[in-house]
């Protein structure tokens, strides 16, 4: 069972909401709700995790007067719209020009600014991947980069579009903080959390809208992976929306009499190696799995920890050396091998290699 402590969603596995339309004014969703945007599947209410980098973004900005958002002409999309509304004077439509967005945060952030700038993942950090480098990260400036419309559940954009390498591109650069929220809530604590941190911080988020697992009561701590499901056969370590897939996996191997623990590894960088260790060495095998490259992502990172401190079986579920392609969301997933199957396979695998 899903680890009490953490105050997930209650509704989680649950049929206990309408298939088709969620159930209106949830208490723990409905100021992320949009109706256009949201709905329920197998008794969880859907949202994309942008909308929350919206919420939170308001919040931040009433929270310090210093937080400013700039957008690479994608407004509505990235969900800085909403920050536009409420701080219209402490936003800056850059139009399409990535490279220059980030040069102009970091130029804002080196006077006390705290901005936010935001696009497509593809185009920011992908285009502009040199001036973050230089301009913010070798500066150590207090810029914040929100990455949306990452990994393949983009959909029918295509490959162009489906930002895969993200994470491998931001979590080398020094003085980077790289953040993967697994659903809205979370996103909107990950882009409050940003606020308040000094330094540069990457955000990714999904285009489609994903399963509500947690709550407003749910922890987050920036560096700090929080065990979902406690287990003592094999570690499930991901990341983002598919931490979802995790848990059914889980629920579904426990059927089976494997007990797996899963840990929402929010963040990739700097990623929670104590969390990890102690996982790994009770369960002697590790399954990690993200919407992303599988070379250079998270999975690399934790097998990084795990080959310096405590080398053990581990199989890491990613896109594997190719690009994306067009489709509905799910048949994308399913196509790339990134669901609850996906992970129970893996880790019986995993779990024969001890």
């Amino acid at each position: 069972m899903t680890n009490p402590n953490l105050k997930l969603n209650p509704k989680l596995f649950k049929e206990d909401i309408d298939p088709v339309r969620g159930r209106e004014g949830s208490s723990h969703t409905s100021s992320l709700r949009d109706k256009q945007h949201t709905s329920a599947s197998n008794g969880v209410e859907q949202v994309p995790t942008r909308f929350g980098y919206g919420e939170g973004l308001v919040i931040a900005g009433k929270e310090n007067p210093n937080v400013v958002a700039l957008c690479a002409d994608l407004t509505d999309s990235t969900r800085t719209s909403v920050f536009k509304k409420e701080f219209p004077d402490r936003f800056v439509e850059v139009g399409i020009g990535e490279q220059n967005m980030a040069s102009l945060a970091s130029g804002m952030a080196a006077v006390g600014k705290i901005p936010f700038i935001s696009s497509y993942a593809m185009f920011s950090p992908g285009r502009n991947w040199e001036q973050i480098r230089t301009t913010i990260c070798y500066n150590n400036q207090n810029v914040k980069i929100a990455g949306a419309h990452s990994g393949v559940s983009v959909g029918p954009d295509g490959a162009t579009h489906q930002a895969i390498e993200d994470m491998a591109i931001t979590r080398v650069i020094p003085n980077m903080v790289v953040i993967a929220p697994c659903d809205a809530i979370e996103a909107k604590k990950a882009t409050i959390a940003a606020a308040r941190y000094k330094g540069p911080v990457y955000i990714r988020f999904t285009r489609e809208k994903t399963p509500i697992m947690t709550t407003e009561e749910t922890p987050f701590e920036i560096g700090k992976a929080e065990i979902y499901r406690e287990g003592k056969d094999v570690t499930i370590i991901c990341c983002g929306p598919l931490v979802y897939e995790a848990l059914k996996a889980a629920e579904e191997l426990a059927k089976e009499g494997i007990e797996a623990e899963v840990i929402n590894n929010h963040t990739i960088k700097p990623m929670d190696k104590e969390t990890i260790l102690e996982s790994v060495k009770k369960t002697g095998c590790v399954v990690t799995i993200e919407e992303h490259q599988a070379a250079g992502g998270m999975g690399s990172a934790v097998s990084e920890i795990l080959s310096q401190n405590f080398p053990a079986p581990m199989e890491i579920i990613g896109v594997k050396d190719r690009f994306g392609e067009s489709g509905e969301p799910n048949e994308l997933l399913e196509k790339f091998g990134l669901t609850a199957k996906n992970i129970i396979e893996s880790a019986k695998k995993a779990i024969k290699r001890k």
